[in-house]
């Protein structure tokens, strides 16, 4: 028979409602996937790992990305990383991008590293990733600018007076 209470039932084990404790998994997280029954229409980003095995007509933002054999892009990627099987019509802008194969890419590849396997297609231009050279710092000593100063004076005095 059972009977009824109204007081909750005790636990053998408090339950902790901390939430400032650090999740103990900390590590790499787990890519993230688009899968190959998955359309997207619209732009995909992500800081982290993603693989597309389906399709995506948008521009893609990621760290890394891996481009499966029935992985489909149209529109620009720019990524830290790319590993293409896929296909993609658009620009890829990358440090690193590695054509297998079976790939399909018809667009600009802006790189820094750039490697094609026998069989990979590619239409269009190969450019290297130009990094902005930092600008030297420039410093005028102070005794420099002060007697440019000394001198601009100078020189506007004397041409206000009548000759």
């Amino acid at each position: 028979m059972f009977t009824k209470s109204t007081s909750p039932m005790p636990s053998s084990d408090p339950i902790d409602t901390n939430l400032d404790v650090p999740s103990p998994r900390r590590g790499p997280k787990a890519a993230s996937l688009i899968s190959s029954d998955m359309r997207i229409e619209g732009s995909v980003s992500c800081e982290g790992e993603l693989q597309i095995d389906g399709n995506v007509k948008g521009d893609v933002k990621v760290a890394r990305l891996t481009i499966g054999e029935h992985g489909e892009i149209e529109g620009s990627i720019v990524a830290e990383s790319v590993e293409c099987r896929g296909r993609v019509v658009g620009s890829i802008t990358s440090k690193q991008v590695r054509l297998h194969a079976q790939s399909h890419v018809d667009g600009d590849i802006t790189h820094e590293q750039l490697a094609m396997e026998a069989g990979a297609y590619f239409q269009g231009r190969s450019l290297r990733l130009q990094r902005p050279a930092a600008k030297p710092a420039v410093s005028t000593p102070a005794y420099a600018s002060s007697a440019n100063a000394s001198n601009a004076s100078a020189s506007s005095a004397s041409a206000s007076t009548p000759a």
